[in-house]
């Protein structure tokens, strides 16, 4: 098992900033705990299954307490294969981009195919939601093109941010720190301000994080 699953939500590679702030994250966990294992998933890459059909019906039959049809079942066994690497890795990282003030598309995917019922979550009538994958450390990277810190006056709505946070909490990770890179678009000193503050941030947090065994 790897010491960190990271994810990686923006196509974009060498000309990403998120990616590149994760890379740093990494680079520093690297050098300060040289046996550190990574494992990525690339989700643009990923061989993700369609949330439809046999896969969606058998979410369905889980939450109504029925048993899966062969067809159900076979269909779920994927789901259940992404879900184990996911809860297995004892911290995450996201690389998290904004698209069009929410997450891309592929990363909204991925969480739909993650957050099912009695593997990452469970409802009851009595206590409602609860989310079932605890004890886990998260590092969340954002970029924006534009600023959406507070105080920025930026007009435009902010889904990124507290749509993944939400969707964290949910699942039961309460606890997660966040780099945020922004603006990536504008005067060059801005945006080169903006970068450098998050590569400190990622470093700072990845001995934080790796810099002594427990």
């Amino acid at each position: 098992m790897a010491d960190l699953l990271y994810i990686e939500a923006s196509p974009r590679k060498e000309r990403s900033h998120s990616i590149a702030i994760a890379r740093e994250f990494l680079r520093a966990a690297r050098n300060a705990r040289p046996e550190f294992t990574v494992e990525t998933v690339d989700l643009w890459k990923e061989k993700l299954p369609d949330f439809d059909g046999a896969t969606i019906e058998a979410k369905y039959a889980i939450l109504s307490q029925q048993a899966h049809t062969p067809e159900q079942a076979r269909a779920w066994e994927t789901v259940l294969r992404i879900i184990a690497r996911f809860v297995s890795a004892p911290m995450l990282l996201f690389s998290v981009p904004m698209w069009n003030f929410g997450v891309p598309y592929r990363l909204k995917h991925y969480v739909d195919l993650v957050t099912q019922p009695t593997l990452t979550f469970r409802f009851s009538p009595a206590t409602g939601y609860e989310g079932l994958v605890t004890n886990k450390r998260a590092v969340v990277i954002y970029s924006s093109s534009g600023d959406y810190s507070p105080g920025s006056g930026n007009p435009r709505p902010d889904y990124q941010k507290p749509f993944f946070e939400a969707w964290l909490r949910f699942i039961g990770i309460s606890q997660f720190d966040t780099i945020t890179v922004a603006p990536t678009i504008g005067a060059d000193e801005r945006v080169r301000s903006a970068h450098a503050a998050a590569l400190t941030r990622a470093a700072q947090l990845a001995r934080q994080y790796f810099g002594a065994h427990p």
